[in-house]
């Protein structure tokens, strides 16, 4: 009987979300020519939508654990589903986001990602790859925004600790920007067709400056965006 329940509250769910969806995309990109505010605040207004619809239709609650970061860092955020992609408009303050070029080849959708800040990575591409994506991140947080980035390069399960991506020391060493680390547990709940209720947390981590080696970088923030995962939760310090 409850999987009865789950999927009808899914079906329900994307059934809304995705007209809604729909419905905002056509909205951001409308506003987008007259006023680039009024773009942004759409698209906010969609992922806060997301979040009221994972809520009232999902049963799915969000704890925020530490303050988030609002200007100048590189956050670095657990991925385990697509709850924390479409949540990050309303998680962080107009944040600047490092992701697949994939996204942006989605009719209109991919369109205003672009616009909006979402960074397309060719991830074939190599260094090559990593020098246009400088060049984007360095414009974006030079008007103030948060660079938002997986640092696994895709989502894994809940419970898994892989190794971040080969980027991401690198992109950590050229911005000179502190880390800002997020663990995130929306896997059980989130990622799945048939969704659950529960609650997500969302930990902040503490703040890493900057300046440190790669494997004491890539240690620490490995610690910390899986601190919500107690089977693979590595201490500060643990080769």
């Amino acid at each position: 009987m409850m999987r009865v329940v789950h999927v009808l509250r899914s079906l329900v769910f994307y059934l809304i979300f995705y007209i809604g969806t729909l419905g905002y995309v056509l909205a951001s990109l409308a506003a987008l020519p007259f006023s680039r505010s009024g773009f942004q605040t759409a698209v906010r207004d969609w992922s806060r939508y997301h979040r009221l619809c994972t809520r009232w239709l999902l049963g799915i609650r969000v704890v925020i654990e530490g303050d988030l970061p609002q200007s100048h860092f590189l956050v670095a955020i657990k991925h385990e589903s697509f709850f924390e992609a479409i949540d990050l408009p309303n998680l962080l303050p107009l944040p600047a986001v490092i992701a697949k070029a994939e996204l942006l080849r989605i009719p209109l959708w991919g369109q205003a990602a672009s616009a909006y800040g979402l960074i397309g990575v060719e991830r074939d591409n190599g260094a090559k790859a990593l020098r246009a994506m400088l060049v984007e991140a360095r414009k974006l947080v030079a008007e103030g925004r948060v660079l938002a980035i997986f640092p696994e390069g895709t989502r894994v399960p809940h419970d898994t600790a892989p190794p971040l991506g080969a980027g991401f020391a690198g992109l950590y060493k050229l911005l000179g920007l502190p880390v800002v680390p997020i663990a995130v547990d929306s896997g059980p709940l989130y990622h799945r067709w048939w969704k659950r209720p529960g609650t997500i947390t969302v930990r902040v981590g503490e703040t890493i400056p900057t300046g440190l080696k790669r494997d004491e970088i890539e240690q620490r923030v490995t610690a910390a965006i899986n601190a919500l995962n107690p089977q693979t939760a590595i201490r500060p310090g643990t080769p």
